[in-house]
């Protein structure tokens, strides 16, 4: 499952990620809005389920990062050039076993790469991967060091700002922003939870804009996940979208993909644009996610996909807004299939599906953010449970 609402453990929960394609390389168009997707896989990416290529982060250039997945399931990271070239890397000390390997997310415009590797004792360390190839470790001071906890690099802005979050020894969360000027600064959001899952969480991507200031989540004590905004200056914003649910005991049992964490209602923020418009997803009292645009004004505006789900785990779900107020996401439909959508900045909807996309449960397509240009990565599941990354070209 890629849902929003538990992207936090996307690092946590490595099957969410791993799927299988062969090589393809084709453009043909879909629909009648005139855009074309254009399908991709990393040369060298296994075939089987649970292998292939998992694109992630996309720059304001085109330029691709994610990570794929060969025969022995480890993982390796790659880079795709909007011209389609390809250069694969991997992290000195990532493990080599099954599940380990190395985790790229986000790219800036300076082409600085950075994200996370697990090591062969299946501990986190975070990273930063110059343009000339040269890897620099971030890890947080507070990061534990047992298995399933460490550092998670999750986004690099145009300044050169790094962020991420860390899970101490007892998995609580919480944030570090690393910056040439500042150094390292870590906080909680006032009102997180201290318990096991919970703290303070940001989006892989997206999560900070180019004037520092960044957007996120948090789990309170009782399991319940509410946004923030944390300006550059230090200062926190909590929020809530209307309607968002205050007791995650409604979704146990709700469905969810293989592999997939425990859910959980509140909102959870997604993208931060250069603007200070936040968008995302909450989830309800009857654990139904909804996507949800706050304004740099504090005002908060919540919309469905149409053809959106109406049921336990269903629903829709932003992941990135671009200067030009452009949201992108998918939608869960009610027979758990994902699709795509791009929310005009006047509240059009467009929807769309990659060619090939599988038809049942929790395949399809899922877009994972979009450029300025307006240019969409992300990638599909296929009927046989395989994952192809794609990049839709708007017009």
């Amino acid at each position: 499952m890629h849902t929003n609402p538990k992207l936090c453990t996307k690092f946590r929960s490595l099957p969410l990620f791993l799927a299988a394609t062969a090589f393809v390389a084709l453009v043909f168009a879909i629909q009648a809005s005139a855009q074309h997707i254009e399908i991709f896989d990393v040369p060298g990416a296994g075939t089987s389920a649970g292998q292939g290529s998992n694109p992630w982060g996309i720059s304001a250039q085109g330029t691709i990062v994610g990570w794929y997945v060969v025969g022995d399931y480890a993982l390796h990271g790659f880079l795709r050039t909007h011209q389609g070239d390809f250069t694969t890397f991997d992290a000195s000390g990532a493990g080599v076993d099954a599940s380990q390997g190395i985790f790229p997310v986000a790219i800036n415009a300076k082409g600085e790469i950075v994200g996370a590797y697990l090591d062969a004792g299946f501990v986190f360390h975070g990273f930063l991967r110059t343009p000339k190839g040269e890897f620099i470790q971030t890890d947080d001071l507070l990061a534990g060091t047992n298995p399933g906890t460490g550092t998670r690099v999750v986004d690099i802005n145009s300044a050169g700002s790094i962020t991420g979050w860390s899970d101490d020894s007892f998995n609580t969360n919480h944030i570090f922003i690393r910056d040439a000027r500042r150094g390292t600064t870590e906080f909680y959001a006032p009102g997180a939870g201290k318990g096991d899952g919970q703290g303070t969480f940001m989006p892989t991507f997206y999560g900070i804009n180019p004037a520092g200031a960044i957007t996120g989540w948090y789990v309170d004590s009782n399991n319940v996940m509410h946004g923030y905004l944390r300006a550059p200056d230090g200062t926190f914003t909590p929020f809530d979208a209307p309607g968002a649910g205050t007791d995650s005991s409604v979704c146990a049992g709700a469905p969810a993909a293989p592999g997939a964490p425990p859910w959980l209602v509140g909102t959870q923020a997604g993208s931060l644009n250069p603007e200070g418009a936040v968008v995302g997803q909450y989830v309800d009292t009857n654990c139904v996610i909804h996507g949800f645009l706050r304004g740099a004004d504090g005002s908060i505006t919540q919309f469905d996909a149409p053809g959106a789900g109406t049921g336990a785990g269903q629903g829709t779900s932003s992941v990135s807004n671009n200067p030009s107020g452009e949201v992108t996401g998918y939608y869960l439909d009610r027979s758990n299939v994902y699709h795509g959508f791009v929310r005009a900045k006047d509240g059009e909807f467009t929807t769309f599906d990659v060619l090939g996309a599988g038809t049942h449960a929790f395949q399809g397509t899922l877009p994972f953010g979009n450029t300025p240009a307006g240019v969409i990565g992300g990638y599909y599941v296929d009927a046989n449970g395989a994952q192809h990354g794609f990049v839709r070209m708007p017009h």
